[in-house]
C-alpha cells in the first residue's frame, strides 16, 4: 500500500489545478501563443511542486492495491501531469519552431513533432501510470501496424503525398492549375488528404493527394497569372501577306481585353491556293478572361477584315472548285457604307429604313492622322462620329480606358444631349470616320417628336451603365427627363 501521507488534500489540489489548467488552455485565444505558454508553464510548475512535496514520482510506476480507494486519485493526478507536460512542450514548439520564409514547411514540421510528443505522452502514461510493459507492447504493435497499414494504405498514400506536395510547393492556395487529365481551376483548399479545386463551371473538384501527385501539373499562376491564347484565322489570299498581317496586328491593337505587354504576335503559318493561315498569339490577365478576350478578338478581326476589304477563307475541309476561289483580280471585298454603320448603332434602332437612308445621305467623311486629338476630355462634340477605319484611344486623365475600332461610334452624347465627353479621344493610327451633325438629325425629330423620348431613354440607360463602371462627369448622371429636355432645347423641337 502507498503511504497514506501521499494522499489527501495535496493530491486533490493537484487534480483541481490540472482540471483548471485544461479549462484555461481552451479559453485562451490561439492568437496569443506567448500568453498560453506562460500560463501553461505556471500550471505545470504548480502541479510539479505538489508532486514533489507529496513524494510522488510521475516518471516511475508505483503499484496500487485494488482495494485502495486513493489509487484512482494517483492515476488521475499523474495522467494530468503528463498531459500538461505535453502541452507545455507543444507551446514551445508552436512558438519557437519557425522556418523563416517557409510558413508551410514550418507548420508541417510542427505537426510532425507535435505528433511525436503526443505519442510519447501516451506511451509514458501507459508505462508510468498504468504499468504497461512498453517493450512487449511495441513488439506486439508491429503486427498491428502491418494490419493497419494494409487497411489504410490509400489513406496513408494520401497523407505522404500531401507531405510531398507541401514540401515541393508546386502550388499554393489561390493558384490556377491545369492537370494532365484536363481538370482546371483555382486551388481553394489543401489538407493532408486531398486538394480542392474550384473549376470555371463553379464546381469544387476534390482530388486525393496520391492521385494528384501522379498527374502532370501546370501552374498557370506562375510566374504570373497572364495566360497565352492562340487563335488561327484563315484569310482568302486576295491581298499580299504583309497587308493581311498588318490588318491582323491592327485588330489586336484595338482589343481592350488583352495584355499590352508583352505585345501580341501575328504569325503567318501557311499559304496555299485556298487560304493564308494566320496565327494570333496574345495574353490575358487571367484564365477567367479567356472567353471574353477570344470573343472580342474574333469580333475585331471580322470588323477589321471588313474595313480593309479582306475575305475570310472557306474551311479547309470544304470541297471547292479552284475556279470558284477569289483572287486579287476577282475578289469583291465587302463594302462598309454609312448606312451599314447607322444600322449597327443602337440609338438609331427605332428609325425606319427610309429614315436611316436619309441620315446616311447626309454623312460626311472625316480623315485624321496618327496622333490627332479628335476631342478632349470635358469638351462637347456636336456631331456623331462612326469609325470607318483605324484605331482611337480613349483616355481619362493619364489612364487609357479603352480603344475604338471600325464599327464603334462616339459623340452621340454631345450631338443629342449636349453632354461633355468623358474621355480624350486620340487617333493611334490613320482614322477614317463618318460624321453626322445636328442639322442632319434635326429633320428626324421634327417629323417624329416621339423619337426624342426614345433617344433620351437610351442615352440615360447608357450613361447609367458607364457610370457604374467608371468615374464620369456629373452631367452624365442626368435622368431621361433631363436629357429629353436638353434634346428639345438643342433642336428647338
Amino acid at each position: 500500500m502507498i503511504d497514506d501521507a501521499l494522499f489527501g488534500k495535496p493530491l486533490i489540489s493537484l487534480i483541481t489545478i490540472g482540471l483548471a489548467g485544461i479549462v484555461v488552455w481552451h479559453l485562451l485565444s490561439r492568437q496569443r501563443p506567448t500568453t498560453r505558454l506562460v500560463v501553461q508553464i505556471l500550471f505545470f510548475a504548480m502541479m510539479t511542486l505538489i508532486l514533489v512535496v507529496s513524494g510522488i514520482e510521475p516518471h516511475r510506476f508505483q503499484g496500487y492495491e485494488s482495494e485502495d480507494p486513493q489509487a484512482l486519485l494517483v492515476i488521475v493526478a499523474k495522467s494530468l501531469w503528463w498531459i500538461h507536460l505535453a502541452w507545455a512542450v507543444i507551446g514551445f514548439i508552436r512558438l519557437y519552431l519557425v522556418l523563416e520564409g517557409s510558413p508551410r514547411e514550418a507548420r508541417l514540421l510542427q505537426d510532425l513533432v507535435i505528433g511525436v510528443v503526443y505519442i510519447g505522452m501516451a506511451l509514458s502514461v501507459l508505462a508510468f501510470v498504468f504499468g504497461v510493459p512498453i517493450g512487449t507492447l511495441v513488439a506486439t504493435s508491429g503486427v498491428v501496424a502491418i494490419i493497419l497499414g494494409l487497411a489504410l494504405q490509400n489513406t496513408l498514400a494520401d497523407v505522404f503525398s500531401g507531405i510531398a506536395l507541401t514540401l515541393g510547393r508546386p502550388y499554393i492556395i489561390g493558384d490556377w492549375i491545369l492537370l494532365s487529365d484536363g481538370t482546371e481551376g483555382r486551388v481553394v483548399e489543401s489538407n493532408w488528404r486531398a486538394t480542392h479545386i474550384l473549376t470555371s463551371a463553379n464546381n469544387v473538384v476534390v482530388l486525393p493527394n496520391s492521385f494528384l501527385a501522379k498527374l502532370g501539373l501546370t501552374n498557370v499562376s506562375r510566374p504570373d497569372e497572364t495566360h497565352l491564347l492562340v487563335l488561327t484565322i484563315r484569310i482568302a489570299p486576295t491581298r499580299m501577306p504583309a497587308s493581311v498581317r498588318q490588318v491582323m496586328a491592327t485588330a489586336l491593337a484595338s482589343c481592350n481585353s488583352i495584355v499590352r505587354e508583352p505585345p501580341p504576335v501575328v504569325a503567318l503559318k501557311g499559304l496555299d491556293a485556298t487560304a493564308l493561315e494566320v496565327e494570333l498569339q496574345f495574353r490575358v490577365t487571367s484564365p477567367s478572361q479567356r472567353v471574353t478576350a477570344r470573343n472580342e478578338v474574333l469580333d475585331l478581326v471580322y470588323r477589321q477584315c471588313k474595313s480593309a476589304g479582306l475575305l475570310l477563307a472557306v474551311p479547309a475541309a470544304a470541297s471547292v472548285l479552284t475556279g470558284d476561289l477569289p483572287t486579287e483580280e476577282s475578289a469583291r471585298p465587302p463594302r462598309v457604307t454609312p448606312l451599314e454603320l447607322i444600322e449597327a448603332i443602337p440609338i438609331f434602332a427605332t428609325l425606319t429604313s427610309d429614315e436611316k437612308q436619309k441620315l446616311a445621305e447626309t454623312t460626311a467623311v472625316r480623315e485624321f492622322r496618327k496622333g490627332d486629338v479628335l476631342v478632349r476630355e470635358g469638351e462637347m462634340l456636336p456631331s456623331l462620329m462612326m469609325v470607318r477605319a483605324g484605331i482611337i484611344a480613349a483616355r481619362h486623365g493619364d489612364e487609357e480606358r479603352g480603344r475604338l475600332a471600325p464599327g464603334d461610334f462616339f459623340g452621340e452624347t454631345g450631338l443629342l444631349a449636349g453632354m461633355q465627353e468623358a474621355c480624350t479621344l486620340e487617333a493611334l493610327t490613320s482614322v477614317t470616320a463618318y460624321e453626322i451633325d445636328q442639322e442632319a438629325f434635326a429633320p428626324l425629330l421634327s417629323e417624329r417628336p416621339a423619337l426624342a423620348e426614345e433617344v433620351a431613354d437610351h442615352l440615360a440607360s447608357r450613361a447609367e451603365r458607364f457610370r457604374n463602371g467608371a468615374s464620369l462627369p456629373p452631367e452624365h448622371a442626368r435622368s431621361a427627363h433631363a436629357i429629353l429636355k436638353t434634346i428639345r432645347t438643342i433642336f428647338k423641337a
